[in-house]
């Protein structure tokens, strides 16, 4: 398959505008600005089923029909690209490789949804991704693609990058929004949704920084043809695949929506490394719950959605939304994190809660309170302090967080937990009996490693 949203990867300082407009940057914004109309847009976009590439994955066509302003109020376009979720690391390659390739999607989406002003918000880590953006936008300015009269309309659009200050939550997009109007990072009570009232209390389409990018290639192609690029129904197009920890040839893979974890692994990122059997695959993110490749789908109705893939292992499964919500787990960032059969589950899990207890920004007790127990629990089993009945606490205090709080912070960390005692549960009463080995325990392989390099 013709990449597409990496096509212009591969060229000499791509991030630099006078090398990518010899391969058609801002040729589909012009297009579309001088040409055609917002709603012809909106409709492709909807047409072609792409579902948001942050870790929800709703349907961005949809999000943007809900948009309905009053008169006076004016509509923003925020994209997300407070990309902090563990194992992720795709929307920086975009912003870092062909940051022209989002502000062209940027232009045009304002365009579509009657926005003036958008908003790229990118984590404060990635201060490298957010000087190129910066330089990218001065030069887009500069070239009248942005500013008053874009491409000579009569409709200003201005684009300005905001950096965040490193908390995760703030990846949520309510609390995101709160961030950038300067309050402290806290998820907002919904409804009202940012569609109704986001950005400065004004009507606003919250995005991924993948889902902006796909944007020219959708209105290029059309969105049917776009979305005829997967192998899904409802679920269109191509995507950014990435994948880390013990594979051959880790890093990121465009290829179609609908391939398999299989396919992944075997055919994009070569293998596992050393030959060595797999063990679990964390799908889309640290919050999305673990896949086993020794489980068999059990879909023997024919009327179940995964029935087509009945016995066949959960690695076979096409990563789809829709498919990996049915099989119990999130297709997230798509972006995976793969584990050989010397990784220890518990001491995996205890490292992952660690991240979560330091990351809730607090405001909901049962996810402030719940991610300290999750880790104390942990703890207590990977030093051999732990009993039997443990295990079921962690389920216990999972559950308790689920649904309980304001945003799916407390849910995305009681999902992966409660995943991975599901389907390791044999090495979690192994820990509550013996405590886990100490030479396969995060904080003493790191100790060791830090005295090494000193």
């Amino acid at each position: 398959m013709k990449p597409l949203l990496t096509s212009r990867y591969g060229i000499a300082e791509s991030w630099k505008l006078a090398n990518v407009e010899p391969a058609g940057a801002y040729e589909i914004a012009r297009q579309a600005l001088t040409t055609r109309k917002p709603e012809e847009l909106k409709d492709e976009v909807k047409k072609a089923n792409i579902r948001g590439r942050g870790g929800a994955g709703f349907p961005a066509g949809v999000k943007w029909g809900f948009l309905n302003p009053k008169e006076g109020e004016q509509v923003y376009l925020v994209v997300n690209a407070d990309e902090s979720e563990p194992g992720t690391f795709k929307d920086r390659s975009i912003m870092d490789l062909d940051p022209h390739r989002l502000i062209e999607g940027v232009i045009i989406s304002c365009y579509a949804i009657g926005a003036p002003v958008a908003y790229i918000y990118v984590r404060g880590e990635l201060a490298f991704s957010i000087n190129r953006l910066e330089a990218a936008i001065t030069e887009a300015r500069a070239a009248g693609y942005l500013g008053d009269k874009p491409f000579g309309i009569d409709q200003s659009i201005e684009v300005y990058v905001h950096s965040g200050a490193g908390a995760y939550i703030c990846g949520e997009e309510t609390a995101l929004l709160n961030s950038l109007e300067g309050r402290r990072g806290e998820p907002r009570l919904k409804p009202p949704f940012p569609a109704v009232k986001g950005v400065f209390g004004m009507p606003t389409i919250v995005n991924n920084v993948e889902t902006i990018a796909a944007v020219p290639d959708i209105v290029e192609m059309g969105g049917e043809a776009w979305s005829a690029l997967g192998r899904l129904p409802g679920d269109g197009g191509v995507r950014i695949y990435g994948i880390s920890g013990h594979v051959k040839k880790p890093g990121l893979y465009e290829a179609p929506v609908g391939i398999t974890m299989r396919e992944l692994i075997e055919d994009y990122a070569g293998g596992m490394l050393g030959d060595r059997p797999l063990k679990a695959v964390v799908p889309g993110g640290s919050s999305t719950p673990v896949l086993d490749p020794r489980r068999k789908v059990d879909a023997p109705n024919e009327d179940h959605p995964l029935h087509k893939w009945h016995g066949m292992s959960e690695i076979d499964v096409p990563m789809g939304v829709d498919t990996y919500r049915a099989l119990g787990t999130m297709l997230g960032t798509c972006c995976a994190i793969v584990m050989d059969d010397t990784v220890n589950m518990v001491e995996a899990c205890r490292n992952l809660m660690r991240f979560y207890k330091h990351e809730s920004c607090g405001q909901c007790t049962p996810c402030r309170e719940g991610t300290g127990w999750l880790v104390d629990v942990l703890d207590n089993l990977v030093h051999g302090r732990g009993k039997p009945e443990d295990v079921d606490l962690l389920v216990n205090i999972s559950n308790n967080m689920m649904g309980n709080t304001i945003c799916a912070f407390a849910d995305g960390t009681a999902m992966p937990m409660l995943g991975m005692v599901q389907k390791f549960r044999e090495e979690f009463i192994e820990a509550a009996r013996t405590g886990v080995p100490e030479g396969v325990r995060h904080d003493e392989s790191v100790r060791r490693m830090i005295e090494g390099a000193a």
